[in-house]
């Protein structure tokens, strides 16, 4: 009799659970995708994920297809505290896409750009492994952390486009610390520095589609009787 039942450890099985990975990780975010869903949703037994792929985290960097632990290089980053960090991140991530691992960072990258399943994924990657650890080091509110890392992120995906996947110059030809020494400070004030939109009524500035409000007119007053 043919036995029934959770399929178990086979050369086909770790792609399998890599499959169900990436559907769970794109369609609940890290956190609502649980490492019993996934082993549901690829017929294998709980304790067969942790056997392939160990932790949830291992797991979501294998279905991401990274080629370093991006969070360890992070936490790093953040190690030496606030000042600088902004140098230290662009610098961190520049000497990982400039080595050969670089190589498979660009193809996720393309993927991404091309794919929305990818896309959904890359976005969570991000958010859950790179930007919420900066936020949580910085100690900021959830909607400062949005903004913030936000604002961060929208500055490193230009720079990584521009010098590995449309390769513009002089954006792909200059050397690291000369970008370091370019791109670091703007990081920096996304990360610590005042932003306008986030500052009181007196020190927002005028929209640039906005014109300022003309002063009123001083009322003159009739001189004769």
């Amino acid at each position: 009799m043919a036995r029934t039942g959770r399929r178990p450890g086979s050369p086909d099985t770790r792609e399998a659970i890599l499959v169900a990975a990436r559907e769970a990780f794109a369609d609940r975010g890290f956190d609502g995708a649980s490492i019993r869903a996934i082993a549901t949703a690829a017929n294998v037994d709980p304790a067969l994920v942790h056997h392939y792929f160990g932790t949830k985290d291992q797991l979501f960097l294998e279905t991401m297809q990274v080629p370093a632990d991006p969070g360890a290089l992070v936490t790093a980053a953040l190690a030496a505290g606030t000042e600088g960090l902004g140098e230290r991140l662009v610098r961190t991530i520049l000497t990982v896409w400039d080595s050969p691992a670089g190589h498979g960072a660009v193809a996720m990258i393309r993927s991404a750009m091309s794919n929305e399943l990818f896309a959904r994924m890359f976005r969570e990657f991000i958010t859950h492994v790179i930007l919420r650890r900066v936020a949580k080091s910085l100690d900021l509110g959830p909607d400062e952390a949005a903004l913030r890392t936000g604002l961060v992120a929208s500055q490193m995906a230009g720079l990584v486009v521009a010098r590995y996947v449309i390769k513009f110059d002089p954006v792909a030809t200059l050397p690291v610390e000369a970008l370091v020494q370019l791109i670091g400070p703007t990081i920096q004030r996304y990360l610590t520095g005042t932003l306008p939109v986030m500052a009181g009524p007196a020190e927002k500035t005028v929209r640039p589609d906005k014109p300022a409000a003309r002063p009123a007119r001083a009322v003159r007053k009739n001189r004769h009787p």
